[in-house]
């Protein structure tokens, strides 16, 4: 029986990482043009490297979704495996291309990462492909539900990603765009923590088991609401009990050195709290 078992979650691993290989020529065939072993060996180009590894991450949990859960069978679970798995990977790739239009959308991606190297960029960028991937996480895991369902849950929380990018600017208070093309990490790493902890929300909201249209979009909207709610809530904690006397903007934006361990705290406070959401709810 343990032997039958290892062997099965050996299959499974196999299957998994064939995908992963799929997606890692997909994701280099997206980006014509990009000499990756010049970029990262030659130049050390480390925000090639921050997009490259929230690609990889957003990509395990796209295909975790598929596999967390109980099993229907091993034949069963291939067969969704393939299909979920290979939506999952276009899935994530067309989130990208959606998200580099609408969220970081005026400035050039291509210019910043691979001519600038900026950082900020790169950092937001790998937040992006994270929040994606737990995007597509809670929308393809659970039972009930079938690719239509999922690509419904994923369209939503795609435009929720979105307008999160545009509400966080409005709370800043700053234009985030103007600091990160100034290469302004520090502003790219609050705006990532943002965007990851938007992502783990409505992962949550969305995996669960298929009852109803009403149910589970009721359950989805209630969780987005709690996210519209955390953003400010979590910023003011930062700079009233994380940073006292101090103001998180003036820290980030309005000092000759932005202050990254003020970022880092901001980043920590937002992906913090959704985790505390999510396990009180």
């Amino acid at each position: 029986m343990l032997l039958d078992n290892l062997l099965t979650s050996v299959i499974y691993l196999i299957a998994c990482l064939g995908l992963f290989a799929l997606g890692h020529v997909v994701f280099r065939l997206c980006r014509t043009g990009y000499n990756f072993h010049h970029e990262l060996v030659e130049e050390d180009n480390a925000a090639l490297a921050l997009v490259m590894s929230g690609y990889y991450l957003g990509l395990i949990f796209s295909i975790g979704g598929v596999i967390v859960g109980p099993s229907a069978g091993l034949v069963e679970d291939l067969a969704d495996l393939l299909v979920y798995g290979l939506l999952g990977i276009a899935l994530l790739n067309i989130s990208a291309w959606i998200n580099d239009r609408f969220i970081l959308s005026k400035f050039q991606i291509r210019k910043e990462i691979l001519v600038d190297q900026n950082s900020g960029t790169g950092v937001v960028e790998f937040a992006v492909f994270v929040a994606s991937g737990l995007n597509i996480f809670g929308a393809v895991y659970g039972m009930g539900g079938s690719i239509f369902t999922t690509l419904v849950f994923w369209a939503v929380g795609q435009g929720v990603l979105v307008g999160i990018g545009h509400y966080y600017n409005l709370i800043t208070h700053y234009d985030i765009h103007e600091h990160i093309e100034k290469d302004n990490v520090a502003v790219g790493v609050g705006f990532a923590g943002a965007l990851i902890a938007i992502g783990n929300l409505l992962r949550a909201a969305s995996a669960e088991d298929f009852v109803s249209w009403s149910n589970n979009l009721l359950t989805f909207f209630w969780m987005v609401l709690i996210g519209l709610i955390l953003l400010p809530l979590a910023r003011v904690a930062t700079d009233r009990v994380l940073l006292p006397g101090r103001s998180l903007a003036d820290e980030l934006v309005n000092q000759e050195k932005p202050n990254m361990g003020a970022a880092y705290l901001e980043a920590v406070s937002y992906i913090g709290s959704s985790f505390l959401i999510i396990w009180c709810l």
